[in-house]
């Protein structure tokens, strides 16, 4: 079975990048993680990763319950790279949740309509009222990373989104919401790998897009704008907070702590919530990929 995808696409699964997913698994013993930064040599036992898993569902439906009953807001944004676990992150999240009070919000591109409008307007249409929870599977975010990088977008609305950001999610915090702001990080070598499963499964093809495969050749143009994303955006009031996700099943867990470990609610269980992971979970100039983080600062935007 083949995608419908011709030319230097097909080209590069074809001829390239299996056997460049082949040399990085024999490069490293079986079940290790395919990046040159990962702070663990294998990924997360299955048996211990169910037990877990199922532990903190549990408290994300307490924390459901909680947020019911106080009438309280809280939004989950979870950007990062192509296959870098988002969707099986919110999967996994969703689980236990009642989905009237809990939903996942995942934007098409932008309506002819859309298009005239305010950037965020659209996104404004789905913020949580009392007592939900919204996450965001891609968000408003999609200007300063795939837009910036695949071209969808002017410089100037680049430049105006960067600013324009940090005051709206201002005013959504003041206004009572809880913001989360996850970036999913994935090495080069991983994300190839995952590509290349979905495109030999049948299964996973559909998750294949050719915005995905247009990525394949932009890792480092993708860098710089997840950066200055960084730079911009990354405020006290709304920080980013980065998750290492070669190993899925580490990623996902530890999002899980992170997320519980910042709310309060009750008949919270701090032994099961625990502490979470440093070396998987925290800040963008503590957490990142080999060769990722360069330090650099951007130039002040124009007012």
């Amino acid at each position: 079975m083949t995608l419908p995808f011709n030319g230097a696409i097909t080209d590069y699964f074809e001829n390239e990048a299996p056997d460049a997913v082949r040399d990085a698994i024999r490069a490293v013993p079986k079940g290790a993680i395919l990046s040159d930064a990962y702070p663990y040599a294998e990924r997360l036992n299955k048996g211990e990763y169910k037990d877990t898993l199922y532990a903190l569902q549990l408290e994300l439906a307490k924390l459901l319950a909680d947020v019911k009953t106080q009438g309280k807001r809280i939004i989950v944004v979870f950007e990062g790279r192509d296959a870098a676990g988002k969707g099986g992150t919110i999967k996994r999240f969703m689980e236990p949740l009642n989905p009237r009070g809990a939903t996942v919000v995942a934007l098409t591109k932008p309506t002819e309509k859309e298009r005239g409008q305010w950037y965020f307007q659209r996104y404004i249409r789905h913020l949580p009222s009392d007592g939900e929870i919204v996450l965001f599977d891609r968000s408003w975010y999609n200007r300063a990373v795939v837009e910036r990088v695949m071209g969808f977008c002017s410089n100037e609305q680049y430049d105006e989104f960067m600013r324009q950001a940090p005051a709206f999610e201002r005013m959504l915090v003041r206004d009572g919401i809880t913001l989360i702001k996850f970036w999913f990080s994935v090495s080069r070598k991983e994300q190839i790998a995952r590509f290349t499963i979905r495109r030999i499964d049948p299964v996973r093809q559909w998750k294949l897009s050719p915005m995905d495969l247009a990525s394949l050749d932009r890792w480092d143009t993708y860098t710089d704008a997840k950066e200055a994303m960084f730079y911009y955006p990354d405020t006290p009031h709304a920080p980013w907070t980065v998750v290492r996700s070669n190993d899925k099943k580490r990623g996902r867990i530890e999002a899980m702590r992170f997320l519980l470990d910042q709310l309060p609610y009750d008949e919270k269980d701090e032994s099961v919530v625990g502490t979470p992971d440093p070396h998987i979970v925290g800040p963008p100039h503590e957490i990142y990929e080999f060769g990722e983080a360069t330090g650099r600062e951007f130039p002040a935007l124009e007012p």
